[in-house]
């Protein structure tokens, strides 16, 4: 079985463990924190030198690091990755605007305001940046998603779930959605999907 090192409040950990549960694969998670120290340790830093989470060992004791990567390691030969080439990789162009465009501005302005140790940082100047970021991400989404029930292809994939996971915590970071109804209603499409699982499931 796959050993999942999971922060169990983050997205990016939150992604694999939806995706793992979408395919009905059990995994083997081994809580941590980012916050704690626990990720600089050795033995840690042994499994992944930039000593971030999630990071997976594999049954055969190698590991794999960044979440986007892992995911695409799962998704390989299941229909949570797009068989056509270029459905593939629109995929694969909606997971590098996710680590890119979307997750620098919504996932950090979250975090600026639900970790008390970030509260420094969350300076007005900053918050006001992050907020235009976000919302220009979540305009690019509204605009695929006004004509298209997913995000690559015709089917959910990887694509959707590397967007959701951050995108349906977005209010926490000061977020608005009510002007983005396509974006609305595809979290709601994801959240009805059979196997779907929440944040802190």
């Amino acid at each position: 079985m796959i050993t999942l090192y999971d922060m169990p409040e983050s997205g990016n950990s939150y992604k694999v463990r939806l995706a793992a549960a979408h395919l009905g694969r059990p995994l083997r998670r081994v809580r941590m924190s980012s916050r704690d120290g626990s990720t600089r340790t050795p033995e840690f830093l042994a499994r992944n030198p930039i000593g971030k989470l999630p990071t997976v060992e594999l049954e055969d004791g190698r590991c794999l690091a960044e979440s986007n990567a892992i995911m695409l390691y799962l998704a390989e030969g299941t229909p949570l990755l797009p068989t056509d080439r270029y459905d593939r990789a629109k995929a694969y162009e909606w997971l590098f605007f996710e680590q890119y465009s979307h997750e620098p501005a919504i996932a950090v302005r979250r975090a600026l305001l639900t970790y008390a140790e970030r509260a420094a940082l969350a300076t007005p100047e900053r918050m006001v940046q992050l907020l235009e970021a976000g919302n220009k991400a979540l305009g690019v989404m509204e605009a695929r998603l006004a004509a298209h029930d997913w995000l690559a292809g015709d089917a959910f994939s990887v694509a959707d779930i590397a967007l959701y996971a951050y995108t349906h915590t977005a209010e926490e970071g000061g977020y608005d959605l009510a002007p983005f109804p396509a974006v609305r209603a595809w979290l709601a499409r994801v959240a009805a999907l059979p196997g779907h699982i929440g944040l802190l499931d």
